[in-house]
Parts: structure tokens; sequence; C-alpha cells
């Protein structure tokens, strides 16, 4: 979610104006969003207009006769939001309320219903914003900001994918080269793969970015990037040179694969993905040597938690991001209430390789602060 505006204080008045990017930004605004709220956005709406014509008859006799035509009109609306709604089959949110400035389609008072839609800006106003809306506000713009690593995969003969790992883990391009072998052909691939960089990486977040290839692709592309940065003049990418690392992954070109592999494991040590890789390790340890410190089912983890006993809670993404709206709300709220009893939190993406191994224990697990042998008899 894009924050192309941000004017907030707790318990004040005030606005925000936001470009939503991703499916999952949608749920954000939906939590966000309150009845009273004020939003500010383009949007359309069918107008009817009624017609008048006339057949003559003869020099004296006319007839006249009335038809509507409709036509849809595109207008900026200020609407004040009665109702939200959020259809998790299409992955949309409707907004209903009135409007409060007139305009050619319509007069103030009038209802309305508008779609909040990916990758249009709207301005959102609250007379109040209180510390939870902020939270909402903080948690959105960190779902990309979290990524502190970013991984580029290079195959020959010429495919790349580039990937942003942090809070979740997200593919930002998978770019394949065109046929040919030429200079100019393997010029446009890197090209192509260095836009995408551009437009990705920011080194405000990023601590590290691993280029990983079999062979001297990593290198071929790396003088590529300097040598357009240098021309450019781009002293983010320029400056950041020791940011780099190059890593020698054989024939994998699979991120899960490639973050297991030891050298760049050593290499990203401190990242976000490393600690949620280790935080799973001692999960399992745990279970093969003390399985009472441990447990996992959304039931065990549950009571573990009405006990205080949870250390670390491990969840997979698809859980905390579900379409289901229930089932969502109480994951948020669970990750909320361990954090609060100074438990630490981790959200495992499906892309990861111990995600992939949580999701095949139910998808939620912890480790527990003290041995809990009698858990699964309360669950009983």
């Amino acid at each position: 979610m894009k924050l192309v505006k941000r004017n907030v204080a707790p318990n004040k008045s005030g606005s925000v104006k936001i470009i939503l990017d991703e499916q999952d930004d949608l749920w954000f605004v939906y939590n966000l969003i309150a009845k009273g709220d004020t939003i500010i956005t383009d949007t359309s709406r069918k107008v009817i207009k009624q017609s008048k014509s006339y057949q003559e008859f003869g020099k004296l006799n006319k007839i006249q006769s009335k038809s509507n035509e409709s036509t849809r009109v595109k207008f900026k609306i200020e609407l004040e939001v009665a109702a939200v709604d959020y259809d998790k089959d299409s992955s949309t949110i409707r907004v209903r309320g009135a409007n409060l400035v007139a305009n050619e389609a319509m007069g103030v008072g009038a209802s309305h219903t508008l779609e909040i839609e990916r990758n249009k800006e709207f301005e959102l106003k609250k007379d109040h914003w209180d510390l939870n809306a902020i939270q909402i506000l903080n948690e959105a713009s960190e779902q990309v900001s979290g990524a502190d690593l970013a991984v580029l995969i290079l195959q020959p003969p010429g495919s790349a994918q580039l990937f942003l790992v942090g809070k979740k883990t997200t593919r930002c391009a998978n770019i394949q080269a065109s046929k040919g072998g030429n200079k100019t052909t393997g010029n446009k691939f890197f090209d192509e793969i260095f836009q995408a960089f551009k437009k990705h990486i920011d080194f405000n977040i990023v601590r590290c970015v691993v280029l990983g290839s079999p062979g001297t692709l990593r290198q071929q592309f790396k003088d590529y990037l300097f040598q357009e940065a240098t021309r450019l003049n781009m002293k983010a990418i320029k400056e950041n040179k020791s940011r780099f690392v190059m890593v020698n992954i054989g024939n994998k070109s699979n991120l899960k694969e490639v973050l297991l592999d030891n050298e760049v494991m050593e290499v990203i040590k401190g990242t976000k993905a490393v600690l949620e890789i280790k935080a799973y390790k001692e999960f399992s340890d745990l279970l093969m040597a003390n399985s009472d410190r441990v447990c996992y089912g959304p039931k065990s983890v549950e009571i573990a938690n009405e006990m205080n006993a949870i250390e670390t809670l491990l969840i997979t993404d698809d859980l905390v991001r579900c379409n289901d709206i229930a089932l969502r709300q109480k994951n948020m709220e669970l990750v909320k209430s361990v954090q609060k009893t100074g438990g630490k939190a981790f959200v495992f993406s499906p892309l990861h390789v111990s995600g992939e191994q949580l999701a095949k224990l139910t998808g939620i697990a912890a480790i527990l602060r003290f041995p809990c042998p009698d858990l699964e008899e309360l669950v009983l």
C-alpha cells in the first residue's frame, strides 16, 4: 500500500491519500474505513436524461413523445461513509454513503455506492484518528517496508526472478530473455531486470541484495547494473555496492532452496528471512527433543495463549491473510495478543521452505515459555 500523503495524529482529525498496490491492501482498508469517515475519489454513475421529440402530421397536428437516455458520467465525489462491505469472493470493497458536495451527476445528500479499487488514488478523512486506526495504517505500510532482503535468481540461458523478503515474500518480477542469444538480446534481458531493480529496490530499507546464478551470469548482470548506474548517475545503487553479495547457486531456481543454501544463510544472517528460519528450526528441534515445550494446531495454540505460555508464535501467511473474514480477524487478534504479553510472532510466507513445512503442521504452532505436558488433554 502506497501512502501518497499522510497527515494524521492520535486523537485528532486528519487525512491520508492512499493507492492500493496489492489485493491484501484491501483488507487493511476494510478495517480502516469506519462509519462517519469521508472518502474523496473519482467515480462514475449512470445518469438518465429525458428528451422530447415531435412528429408532425399535416400542418397543424404534432405528436410529442418522450424518451429516456442513460449515460455514464465520471465525476469526483466526497462521500460520507454509512456502511462498508467486503466481498471475500471477488476481493472487493464497496462503500455506501451520502454525497456531501453537489456535482454534475448528483445533489447533496444523494446516496451512492463506490468500489475501492487497486492502483487508484483515494483520500480518507477522519474526524478522530484513534490509536487502533493509526496502528492499522502503520501495519499496512510496513508490509512492504519490512522487506530488508532482495534476492535475484538468474538461470541460463535467460530467466530471472526478483524477490523481496521480509514480513512477507513478494515476487516482484519474472523475466524471460527473448530467443536469439546475441549481444543485443542479452542487453535487452539485462535492461528489463535493471528496470525491475530500479522500481522495487529501496536501499533505505533493503540491507542485503543476493545475486545468485551458476557460472558468470550474476557477474555479467552486476557489471551491467553498475555501468548503467554510473551512466545515469544513480547514487542509491553506486553508494551501496557493499550490500551486494554474489552466490553460486548451481541449478537452484527456487527461492526456498536458495534461502537454505549454507553460503546464502551466512551472508544474509540478521535479516527477517533468517530469523524466521531459525525460529522454525528451534520449534522442530524442541518437537523432537522436548515436545512439552511446543504445541501446534489452532486449539492447542489458543489454549496456550490463554495460559500466557507462548514465547514464539509461528503462523503461515495464508492463515493471517485468508479471505474468511472471521478466521482472519481471529488470527490477527492472536498475533497481537502474543506480542502484547511479550512474545514474538513470525508470519511465514509459503515461498519459504520453513513456511511450507509449517503449513503441513496445520499452519500454526508455538514455542512455549514453560512445559505444558497436559495441553493435549485440555484440548480434548
